[in-house]
């Protein structure tokens, strides 16, 4: 650093007094001649104050904000920071692409009855209920067999490779689509837990649910530990500036895929198939699944492009704008699993079963819903273990949405939910909607007991496979893994984890 150079002294000039025949100078500065109109004494007064300088204005207090400005902009700066959540939402993506995959291998057997061309629901009645209610699917796009088998097996991949987590952002919306594409050939077919999937399908677009526990997420980290072990040896972060060390290498198999799809998603739309419109019957109101699918796919496009070649402004503009879509959607996660609970609890109030503590005594007589007729007439014999599940699980979903922002409540209730639908899973035979439930659960789970989970099955898979644990295998996707909220206080505010 070098020191401020020093002020001058300022020369006073010495006044001139002029010559008897000297011709006298006009003034040079309009300001500090008097004005001619002004009376003599407003004229004295002026000049005294031209001679003596005029005195400066009081500067003005600073602004100060307000309270309600001030926690407006800490929300905002919280909500466009970080992508809150990563285990959350790794755990939502792992959950329900799992809970979707094993109905899809179960069912294997009957797909052709169960949404296929064998189904009594035929394809023509199907396209008339999507006339109706303008929900989207691509199985009327043909007739054939072949489309529908081809359908269905891109439903199962894309299940596994969002549940593997490899190339998340794209899984995630071929998931959707298959999703959307069988359950709205045959509503019919369901036990509860596929309406939950349906939802949390279309949320997870929204999310980066691929930040940790995923295969996107190790290779990124790779790629990050080469750049800088090359700038090291190179001294290309020195010489380039850190965008340039950080720009990421040519995804030739992202680019084929991104290419693939674009390819398909234009023959499509130039064949006119079904549900593809531009500004109605879509999943927003004047937006229609032609135009929502175009703009993720060249969303996906400029991210990629901004993320490569376009360093700066840009990638910190599009990164703040994906981390906002992710809060926002698990924002809107949270919120539904509220609305599940609160509306399920508020009607079996209303019930005179429920009122009466009697109503699990009847699903366990049922023997479409008892998979284990002598413990479910084991326990159904039993009035005080009926009663205390009935008034339990009501007490439970109602006071559940109440407890969000105490973290021992929370979390009791939490386990007390979990509980209750392994029990359903177990004694109704219900696995798949138990397994959606949990998986919407999820995202109120501690983020210290999953980073906990996690360093556990880190150290069980180190001593099956016999590889030392490095320090690297704690990193995230690029360096160390997402902020995890380690408050150990027992009543503090949190939504999240």
């Amino acid at each position: 650093m070098t020191s401020p150079t020093p002020q001058q002294p300022q020369h006073t000039q010495q006044p001139h007094t002029p010559e008897p025949n000297e011709p006298q100078e006009p003034p040079q500065s309009q300001e500090l001649a008097p004005q001619q109109g002004a009376p003599p004494q407003q004229r004295a007064e002026e000049s005294q104050e031209s001679a003596a300088g005029t005195p400066s204005a009081p500067a003005p207090a600073p602004y100060e904000e307000t309270r309600i400005e001030r926690a407006i902009g800490r929300g905002f700066l919280k909500a466009s920071s970080r992508a809150m959540a990563p285990y959350q939402t790794a755990v939502i993506r792992i959950g329900f692409a799992a809970t979707w995959l094993l109905f899809l291998l179960r069912e294997w057997p009957n797909r052709r009855v169960l949404y296929g061309p064998d189904s009594p629901w035929d394809l023509e009645m199907a396209r008339r209920l999507l006339d109706g209610n303008h929900a989207f699917s691509v199985l009327p796009w043909s007739d054939g067999i072949a489309w529908f088998e081809c359908v269905y097996l891109v439903a199962i991949v894309a299940s596994a490779l969002l549940m593997l987590g490899w190339r998340t952002r794209t899984m995630s919306v071929l998931f959707m689509i298959g999703v959307l594409s069988l359950q709205n050939r045959s509503i019919f077919i369901g036990d509860g837990g596929d309406n939950v999937i349906h939802l949390m399908s279309m949320y997870l677009v929204l999310t980066r649910c691929g930040q940790v526990w995923s295969l996107d997420a190790r290779r990124a980290k790779r790629a990050a530990a080469a750049a800088r072990e090359a700038g090291s040896h190179t001294g290309a972060d020195a010489a380039s500036g850190p965008d340039a060390a950080a720009r990421p290498s040519l995804d030739v198999p992202g680019v084929i895929l991104w290419t693939v799809l674009g390819l398909a998603l234009a023959v499509a739309q130039l064949l006119g198939s079904y549900g593809l419109t531009w500004f109605e019957h879509g999943p927003f109101p004047h937006v229609g699944w032609g135009l929502t699918l175009w703009f993720l796919w060249g969303t996906h496009g400029v991210w990629w492009w901004v993320q490569r070649y376009a360093p700066g402004e840009p990638r910190i503009v599009l990164d703040t704008l994906a981390k906002l879509a992710h809060n926002a959607a698990l924002l809107v996660i949270v919120v539904e699993v509220c609305l599940i609970y609160a509306t399920a609890g508020w009607y079996k109030i209303q019930g005179s079963r429920w009122q009466d503590g009697t109503a699990v005594f009847y699903p366990m007589h049922l023997d479409y819903f008892s998979p284990w007729p002598a413990l479910s007439d084991a326990l159904g014999s039993n009035g005080l273990i009926v009663m205390l599940i009935t008034y339990g699980t009501v007490m439970v979903q109602v006071a559940f949405p109440f407890t969000l922002f105490n973290r021992r409540l929370k979390n009791v209730l939490l386990v007390a939910m979990i509980c209750e639908h392994l029990s359903i899973a177990f004694l109704l035979g219900l696995p798949f909607f138990s397994l959606a439930m949990i998986a919407a659960d999820a995202v109120f789970l501690p983020t210290n007991f999953l980073t906990w989970l996690s360093a556990r099955i880190s150290d069980l898979r180190d001593r099956l496979f016999r590889r030392g644990g490095s320090p690297a295998a704690a990193e995230g996707p690029t360096g160390p893994e997402p902020e995890a909220r380690t408050h150990s206080g027992g009543g503090g505010h949190t939504l999240v984890g």
